[in-house]
């Protein structure tokens, strides 16, 4: 898989994509990692990539020509996705992970400032991504959570995998948030870990982490057991 990003801040895109699990895909080979900066498709000496929006109004826009002609100069495949980091974009959730994790390229164009000038979106995105609602100074840190959640869905790229298909909203778990995990020592500050887990009958461990799960989704995020009986 190649990950493209857009950013006028390739230097905080490359730190976040060498740490941890990113770091290790790359390493392995199963990742490459592009960082182009929309300054270097600028034609002034001042390397401007915003101006002032026509209509007036407080914050700059970033500009069109910068950013297309960034995009155009990668030579992206036929229907390879291009994603622009905006509040106006879809809930990105762990099932579009998914469905990039299946795309051979993706490309990542990282807003700053008040925004990217409408042409952007018309003349090359083809999608829109939002991690929630509310609002970053810029699409890097969104672009960083988008990726990782793409890119550890990658085979290989986990020691174990059997850890990440029992994740929270992975089919596994019925989409539902995972059980509660307890560790050494088996007893800390009068809380002791439930007596299932350490009777060694993976029959009823199963079925208690089960239960867990939905007495968690149920405590914490009801509205992801709408439609389930």
């Amino acid at each position: 898989m190649r990950i493209n990003v857009i950013t006028i801040f390739p230097e905080v895109m490359g730190s976040i994509l060498s740490m941890g699990m990113l770091g290790v895909a790359r390493n392995k080979g199963l990742v490459e990692y592009r960082l182009v900066n929309p300054r270097d498709f600028t034609k002034d000496k001042h390397r401007t990539v915003d101006d002032e929006p026509y209509g007036g109004g407080g914050g700059m826009i970033m500009m069109v020509p910068p950013i297309v002609d960034a995009v155009e100069g990668l030579e992206l495949p036929a229907q390879s996705p291009v994603i622009l980091l905006s509040p106006a974009g879809k809930r990105f959730s762990q099932q579009l992970a998914h469905h990039y994790a299946n795309q051979e390229e993706l490309t990542f164009i990282c807003g700053r400032y008040k925004g990217v000038d409408e042409r952007v979106r018309k003349l090359v995105v083809t999608d829109e991504l939002s991690i929630g609602d509310f609002v970053l100074s810029g699409g890097e840190l969104a672009a960083g959570v988008c990726i990782e959640a793409i890119v550890r869905l990658q085979d290989e790229v986990l020691g174990n995998e059997e850890s990440r298909d029992s994740d929270s909203f992975e089919k596994n778990r019925e989409y539902l948030l995972d059980c509660e995990y307890y560790t050494r020592p088996v007893e800390y500050r009068g809380q002791r870990v439930p007596d299932v887990l350490l009777s060694g009958n993976h029959k009823e461990i199963d079925e208690w982490r089960r239960q867990s799960s939905l007495t968690r989704t149920r405590a914490m995020r009801p509205d992801l057991l709408e439609g389930k009986n």
